[in-house]
């Protein structure tokens, strides 16, 4: 940092990204992922921080994308939960930062959620 122009800017820019995670409207898609210590060992911050990027980056005020300690399933971790207000919840498993970016485009911005990455269709 070199003056104190730059030092708001990064204040205004990671406040822009708190905001993301903030959900003070029910009527937002909420998207959780899984930041226990079985899910941060997975790989569950690149996908929070890939999400959370996609939702800022497109400027999508209906989708906030938070964190959750354990979802319960560590041997499917890294999990992305997405509640949507009069929906079931769908649980996305096994993520990455790629599928997380799929999972962006097809779910959050098209509604069509990939059963090929969610917990029904794995073998339980």
């Amino acid at each position: 940092m070199k003056s104190l122009a730059e030092l708001k800017a990064i204040r205004d820019r990671m406040q822009n990204q708190m905001n993301l995670r903030e959900d003070d409207n029910e009527k937002r898609i909420r998207v959780v992922v899984g930041m226990a210590t079985c899910g941060i060992a997975s790989g569950a911050r690149p996908v929070l921080n890939k999400l959370a990027e996609l939702v800022q980056t497109e400027n999508l005020s209906n989708v906030v994308v938070t964190q959750t300690g354990c979802i319960g399933l560590c041997q499917y971790e890294p999990i992305v939960e997405v509640f949507e207000p009069g929906k079931e919840k769908t649980t996305y498993v096994l993520m990455n930062p790629e599928k997380a970016e799929e999972v962006f485009e097809q779910h959050l911005v098209r509604g069509n959620v990939l059963k090929k990455y969610t917990l029904s269709s794995t073998n339980l």
